[in-house]
């Protein structure tokens, strides 16, 4: 075992700076899958003729197996290896991706989804857990960070714009098949410039019983929060799902204390910095979805915005969240403690919200929607980049795939309570909009002119809330984050530090 004065004079591996632009455009590939998808969905349920019902379960797929798996991904790659991990996802994504673009029914693009969904909980935490064993000095933490935290915030908001186009100007088959062409450039890239640090593997035994029950667990979680928006809070489907979710969720708790090599060692999440920086980052997940949702629709349905101009629409966003990330957020994680840099991000984003909430059938896009973007950009990306070191900073080596899991699934459990709370909240403020007004609708346009006001109200009504959990997540980041700021080698403030000190294969 080495020492600590080893692990300080030990050589950092002189491609590092080239593998992160690989492990970027990995990350890129599976946040762009989140969104680039929806815009093609029309387009492609006149093709391959499925039915509304079917139309959400070409998003569900994906989400259950992405957010089912995502625990279970990151300990294979703690235990496999995770440059092994990263690249047999980078190679599965692609092949499902292909497969789904050349889906010939509905079942073929189903299955295509699913599998995207599996072999991206295989390659998010692999992509997170290398960044986080190769880059240990603070100040490079800070920058490689920096890069990644852009890119996962961003990559939404690109993956509108770059559906739009391809939709609109080629085929609803490319918003697929362009992960292909991403992934070989990853894999050759990967196969070049990426190597992992030697002494990092955890070699016990696979927790299977952890594993079932965190998946069958979270899958449940993901599925009920969709059924939520479809079937209704009340409903039994609903329920089930809750219910079965809470019991699995807590069997995960008594078998993980219970066994030697836990799929998900408790001290990983039960430390008040790293819980705190999922729980704020779950929270500030929940409103950044609504957001995307709910713009989505206004773009295009009230201001009537082609797809390519509401993908446009949404880049400042994406320069506040790099300039956020880079400028900021990387600049001063070094110097300054996460939660003042993660509370205030996340109460300027908040801020941002109550700009967004202002929209009107008639608003003007410079006066409400570019500040509002821009400063949610800007917000977001000076919290999100401290908050994934923090909530990666300190564990084992052994532990860095499912510690980085672990970031996936908050961000996933979010957006999936964001899609649900909040489409539920807008229905609701539509239809009671609707209802109160029906009066003036005494002319076909008076009709047309409420139907749009209406749904506004409703998009107003959610943004709102959005702003409220997004304060709710600067309250918690202030609350429960204490550690002092990430300048400092992980292993001085890390609770869960001890353990082997990495060495890096050449």
């Amino acid at each position: 075992m080495s020492s600590p004065t080893a692990a300080a004079t030990a050589p950092l591996d002189p491609r590092r700076w080239k593998a992160l632009v690989f492990i970027c455009l990995a990350q890129l590939m599976v946040v762009l899958d989140g969104t680039i998808v929806n815009i093609a969905l029309p387009s492609a349920q006149r093709a391959l003729h499925f039915s509304d019902g079917n139309r959400q379960w070409v998003v569900t797929a994906y989400a259950l197996a992405f957010g089912g798996l995502l625990l279970l991904g990151g300990r294979i790659a703690d235990k496999w290896g995770r440059r092994r991990a990263f690249l047999t996802g980078l190679v599965g994504f692609a092949l499902a991706s292909a497969l789904g673009g050349a889906a010939v029914n509905t079942g073929m693009l189903l299955g295509a989804r699913a599998l995207q969904g599996v072999f991206g909980a295989l390659l998010a935490p692999a992509a997170l857990s290398l960044l986080t064993v190769m880059f240990t000095e603070g100040k490079e933490r800070a920058k490689a960070f920096g890069v990644y935290g852009a890119i996962s915030g961003g990559g939404a908001a690109v993956g509108l714009l770059l559906g739009g186009v391809l939709t609109e100007y080629a085929n609803w088959r490319w918003t697929l098949l362009v992960n292909v062409l991403i992934a070989a450039v990853a894999i050759a890239g990967t196969l070049m410039e990426v190597r992992e640090p030697a002494g990092s593997h955890n070699e016990a035994r696979l927790d299977l019983p952890g594993a079932l029950l965190a998946s069958g667990g979270l899958a449940s979680l993901v599925w009920a929060f969709s059924r939520a928006e479809s079937d209704g809070w009340g409903s039994a489907t609903t329920v089930t799902l809750f219910v079965a979710a809470a019991v699995l969720l807590t069997l995960l708790v008594v078998v993980q204390q219970r066994v030697k090599a836990p799929l998900l060692p408790l001290r990983v999440v039960l430390d008040r910095n790293r819980g705190g920086a999922y729980l704020s980052l779950g929270m500030a997940v929940v409103g950044m979805f609504g957001l995307f949702l709910f713009l989505t629709y206004y773009l295009q349905v009230v201001l009537d915005y082609s797809p390519v101009i509401s993908g446009v629409a949404f880049l400042p966003m994406v320069a506040g969240m790099m300039t956020g990330s880079t400028q900021i957020g990387a600049r001063l994680m070094t110097k300054v403690a996460p939660r003042f840099l993660m509370g205030p991000g996340f109460l300027l984003a908040s801020g941002a919200l109550v700009i967004l909430a202002q929209i009107k059938v008639d608003s003007s896009y410079a006066a409400v929607l570019l500040p509002g973007l821009f400063l949610m950009g800007l917000g977001m990306g000076t919290a999100f980049m401290p908050a994934m070191s923090l909530a990666t900073r300190g564990v084992k080596p052994q532990d860095a795939g499912v510690a980085s899991a672990m970031v996936n699934t908050s961000q996933q459990i979010g957006g999936a309570i964001g899609t649900a709370l909040l489409s539920t909240l807008a229905a609701s403020a539509t239809a009671d909009y609707a209802a109160d007004h029906a009066r003036e609708a005494t002319t076909p346009a008076a009709g047309h002119l409420l139907q749009l006001q209406a749904m506004v109200h409703g998009f107003s009504t959610a943004i709102w809330w959005a702003a409220g959990i997004l304060a709710l997540a600067s309250a918690t980041a202030f609350t429960l984050i204490n550690t002092g700021h990430q300048g400092r080698s992980p292993h001085h403030d890390g609770a869960d530090q001890e353990g082997p000190v990495l060495t890096v294969v050449h």
